[in-house]
């Protein structure tokens, strides 16, 4: 386990080098909180606040936050119903007006076992109302798939990579996005885990790269606590 800790800082070091060097393809970063809280048997409540970067720590490009309730139908099928809420920097490196959006999202999540690894499958629709000035407010619904596929490498270290697909279905043109990535999960305890990736959006007429930061909690308060 000490090479793959190895491995990630030099790999954090090499991007922090690249985006230095770089400002055509800017690494950026997002560091992200992710919770998944059990308050019964079948429901959860689900939250999340990620705040992204066109670099590594620098020129906010956005903050978005989601809470939702999930209910979960068995082990490998549930659903989520939820709000999120989005503020961003439409430009990088010069003055800009902020653009704001509220969405509603449903998530289907379709769990599944390819011998060792573990497969989830989530379907989103989403309804996103954006405010882009004082002056403009516009409505899309966008549908998004995405697979992610995990490995363990120990009890504690997980590989993982992914993809999602945006398509926006109030444009003649559906592709909006395409999410491709790939790193490591490590298991503190029960509760917490930790994340760090790095993962490439392609846009019609971009390419952005981009780091993942994460700490993860799982929380189970249907579990009584002896006094």
């Amino acid at each position: 386990m000490k090479k793959i800790s190895i491995l990630l800082c030099l790999s954090l070091l090499c991007f922090k080098i690249q985006a230095q060097n770089s400002t055509k393809n800017n690494l950026g970063t997002w560091y992200m909180y992710n919770g998944s809280h059990k308050i019964s048997n079948k429901f959860a409540l689900k939250t999340m606040a990620h705040f992204r970067y066109f670099e590594v720590a620098s020129e906010f490009q956005q903050e978005i936050y989601r809470l939702g309730v999930n209910y979960s139908f068995n082990p490998k099928l549930n659903l989520t119903l939820g709000l999120s809420y989005a503020t961003a920097d439409l430009v990088y490196n010069e003055p800009s007006i902020n653009l704001y959006e509220y969405r509603f999202y449903e998530d289907l999540n379709v769990k599944s076992k390819w011998g060792k690894f573990n497969a989830n499958h989530r379907f989103r629709l989403e309804h996103r109302f954006i405010h882009k000035d004082i002056y403009n407010n516009i409505t899309q619904s966008w549908i998004r798939y995405n697979l992610n596929v995990a490995f363990p490498l120990s009890k504690k270290w997980n590989a993982y990579a992914f993809n999602e697909l945006f398509l926006n279905l109030d444009r003649s043109k559906r592709f909006a996005q395409n999410w491709t990535g790939a790193g490591f999960t490590y298991l503190l305890n029960s509760i917490v885990k930790f994340k760090m990736g790095y993962f490439q959006i392609k846009t019609s007429t971009n390419i952005l790269k981009r780091l993942q930061l994460g700490i993860i909690l799982n929380t189970n308060h249907t579990k009584k606590i002896n006094i």
